[in-house]
């Protein structure tokens, strides 16, 4: 079947086949795609193991007019090759490399694009070990971050620099207060910017870690995103037995992206590659209405809840940014994808809130069976956890204050249990 033949086809359809024809591996005799094993390849001949050195991240080889040549696995091998395609496809970006974890890809990432003496403009509001990267090892380098609000647009282009700014960085929706930003108008101000530089490879890139939506709730290339991040240990894997990593991007930065990857290390292994191909993308789409669908029942428990001081849910009306999340999170077919995780924070001072969160969170791990105590998300399990002290414990407490992480906040992921179990897990852990 040729490629204009697959386009006849849905995207959730094309999700779960694959490409029918890989240059990475012939498998057309295979329902399932199989897995290499292999660390290292077998060659016919010096010739051969020469050229493979010579395609390899070569912006003159063209990638999709035969099958690479296989030399050893940190290079390339055939089932990471594949998950690649789809998921390149699925983002709507050029290319994409897979790491060993969604740190490793955002590391890649920001590592082809900027050197000593550039500067990254960043969101506040931050995953903790983002957060950790960007004040931590960044300086340590000679790259400079600011932290600047982006849903303040004249601040943002106010603090972009002539020549050092290279990336322009944020999750949305963010990690864990579930913000929403525009990306359509942050990519404007940074098109606007870009006119000045000649250079391509020297303009300011637009990076958008996409792991909480998803390519089924939202493709940041159609908003004018540059490059897109994903841990796929998250919503994409599915599962949460294997960690993953991915950078969607153009054709430009993708054999600099490889040859990154290549000299720090760090490709997602074939038996971690394999479960997200067979099993989390193709699965993705069915996985995340159901979710979707418990996290708005959930939502609007919460919402009513007496002890409940606020819900940040991106398909609650009463949410910031509501009108832009209609906008921005889209399915392919155009419906409403507000995602899968809701953010709640309970009545009282900061101090109050925060032991209560813990007296919920404990009371959840002891008595639920239908929510888990456990940090990541996007598994078919439910799980809960707070932020404050575990997924973002590396940003200080009064900057987590200044990005609007309430010291008892707690966030919820949703799984695939029934939703009246979730709520009557947490109407007994509420009623602590």
């Amino acid at each position: 079947m040729s490629d204009a033949d697959e386009r006849r086809y849905h995207p959730f359809t094309r999700l779960i086949h694959g490409r029918m024809h890989s240059e990475h591996w012939q498998y057309d005799d295979h329902i399932v795609p199989p897995i290499s094993s292999s660390a290292a390849y077998r060659l016919e001949s010096a010739q051969r193991g020469a050229e493979g050195f010579v395609e390899f991240a070569n912006p003159e080889f063209n990638v999709d007019q035969h099958a690479p040549i296989y030399i050893y696995d940190r290079l390339d091998e055939p089932a990471r090759g594949m998950l690649e395609e789809n998921l390149a496809q699925a983002e709507g970006g050029d290319r994409c490399a897979c790491f060993a974890t969604g740190m490793a890809a955002i590391s890649g990432a920001l590592g082809v694009v900027s050197k000593t003496g550039d500067r990254i403009i960043a969101h506040p509001t931050l995953y903790g070990c983002t957060y950790s990267l960007f004040t931590n090892w960044y300086p340590r380098y000679g790259i400079d971050v600011e932290f600047v609000n982006m849903h303040d647009l004249a601040a943002v282009e106010k603090a972009i620099e002539p020549a050092q700014t290279m990336v322009v960085y944020f999750e949305t929706p963010v990690n864990p207060t579930l913000e929403v930003i525009d990306i359509q108008a942050i990519a404007a101000i940074i098109k606007r910017a870009n006119a000045k530089r000649p250079d391509r490879k020297r303009r300011i890139f637009l990076v958008v870690d996409n792991t909480f939506s998803t390519p089924f709730s939202q493709r940041p290339f159609e908003h004018g995103a540059d490059i897109v991040v994903h841990s796929l240990t998250k919503n994409i894997g599915g599962f949460g037995t294997d960690m993953g990593g991915a950078v969607i991007c153009e054709n430009l930065i993708y054999p600099d992206l490889l040859l990154y990857r290549k000299d720090f290390g760090g490709p997602l292994s074939p038996k971690s590659a394999w479960p997200v191909l067979t099993h989390g993308l193709p699965t993705l789409p069915v996985r995340t209405r159901r979710q979707q669908e418990t996290a708005l029942k959930v939502a609007r428990y919460l919402e009513q809840h007496p002890t409940v001081e606020r819900v940040l849910y991106p398909g609650l009306e009463s949410h910031p940014a509501y009108d832009l999340a209609k906008r921005q999170m889209r399915d392919p077919d155009g419906g409403f994808a507000p995602g899968i995780l809701v953010y709640f924070v309970l009545k009282g001072t900061p101090e109050e809130g925060r032991a209560k969160g813990a007296r919920v969170i404990d009371t959840l791990a002891k008595d639920s069976l239908a929510i888990t105590l456990a940090v990541s998300l996007g598994q078919i399990r439910t799980l809960v956890e707070h932020p404050s002290s575990m997924t973002h414990a590396p940003i200080p407490v009064e900057a987590q204050l200044e990005a609007g992480i309430d010291p008892g906040g707690i966030r919820l992921a949703m799984g695939l249990e029934e939703a009246d179990d979730i709520i009557a897990d947490l109407a007994r852990a509420l009623g602590s």
